[in-house]
């Protein structure tokens, strides 16, 4: 795993978690959120079996998921720049600022109560079909997940970090432990069922993934 290049950006309020996993929230900054967006374009269609890297990603019965958590394209005001990923973790909703009054709207799955975060950071890194080490602090609440912690899960369909992972740092260019990134568990997104992490269907990770360039540039807003 590489860092990539940094270049500008407001620090993260929150910190501290497990592989991506939070355990505390902090006041969270003022961000314009839409939740009853108009939608001007769905995805529906781009939901079927996937070939990525060497994995065949399943199909996911998009009929199941309800139409508020699915990927479409939304208007959406806000002061934040072109580029911008704004996390409302209330509404389940990721959005990509696409600039003209629109955003990428994602649904996603939040931290359980106790392990919800809100601040600002930056990616300053992301990976395909990343590894996963838990945390000490998880393998203890999870003993059967501990042999992941040194020596990591490998890649594959039933990584919890999914497909893709996009690493949030903070203003100092320290890891916040926190991550967006994919899930095998396509029934958890718009519910608080992770540790702290933002997880998306796999299908849109890949989809926010071919977005995002890592730097300070790339600010993340998480609201609650």
């Amino acid at each position: 795993m590489r860092i990539r290049n940094a270049m500008t950006a407001l620090g993260l309020v929150a910190m501290l978690a497990s592989a991506g996993y939070a355990t505390t929230a902090a006041a969270a900054p003022s961000a314009t959120a839409n939740s009853a967006a108009d939608t001007i374009k769905t995805f529906d269609g781009d939901y079927g079996i996937t070939s990525d890297n060497g994995f065949e990603l399943p199909a996911i019965p998009i009929q199941k998921v309800k139409p508020q958590f699915r990927r479409q394209i939304v208007a959406y005001k806000s002061d934040e720049a072109e580029g911008t990923i704004i996390v409302n973790t209330r509404e389940r909703h990721l959005y990509y600022i696409l600039g003209n009054g629109e955003a990428m709207r994602y649904g996603i799955g939040v931290g359980k109560q106790g392990f919800s975060w809100s601040g600002t950071a930056y990616v300053a890194w992301k990976q395909e079909w990343p590894n996963w080490h838990p945390p000490k602090e998880m393998a203890v609440r999870r003993p059967e997940i501990a042999k992941y912690v040194d020596g990591g899960m490998n890649p594959g369909l039933s990584n919890p970090l999914g497909a893709r992972a996009m690493y949030l740092y903070n203003d100092k260019g320290q890891d916040t432990l926190f991550r967006l990134h994919g899930t095998p568990e396509w029934a958890s997104i718009g519910t608080a069922a992770s540790s702290g992490c933002i997880r998306l269907i796999n299908q849109d990770v890949i989809d926010l993934y071919s977005r995002v360039l890592p730097g300070r540039s790339t600010k993340v807003v998480v609201i609650q």
